[in-house]
């Protein structure tokens, strides 16, 4: 299982969609993809086009984002008050925490972001 952060979401369905061929080959080899609220919200206050937001539907129904509930929230107040410099990183230790509860990767394109958190198991998807 794997949750997706927003920086791989962005780069595979908005824009040239560089990396859109990893999440193509991960979805064929069976892989499943978890979106956390947290990056939905983050995805949808960008500038999104209609047909961007339609890939978005059509693979990651919003209807079906990962909520941020109590038990995200505790691990997220325990990994922030063991990392260095937690300010102004909250939504990216809550994302981290989203996929630690639920014992999956995180696939980011932002590793350097998440290299400190405890227990994170960071995917480079192929």
């Amino acid at each position: 299982m794997i949750v997706i952060d927003t920086s791989a979401l962005i780069d595979c369905l908005a824009g040239a969609r560089p990396v859109s061929y990893l999440l193509r080959n991960a979805v064929e080899r069976g892989e499943r993809f978890l979106l956390p609220s947290l990056v939905l919200f983050e995805w949808l206050r960008g500038p999104r086009q209609p047909a961007e937001l339609a890939a978005q539907e059509a693979l990651f129904p919003s209807e079906e984002a990962i909520v941020f509930g109590p038990r995200e929230a505790a691990m997220s107040a325990q990994v922030y008050r063991l990392v260095k410099r937690p300010r102004q990183r909250e939504i990216d230790l809550a994302i981290a925490s989203t996929a630690i509860v639920r014992e999956a990767q995180l696939w980011t394109l932002n590793p350097d972001d998440f290299s400190d958190i405890p227990n994170l198991r960071l995917t480079a998807l192929r």
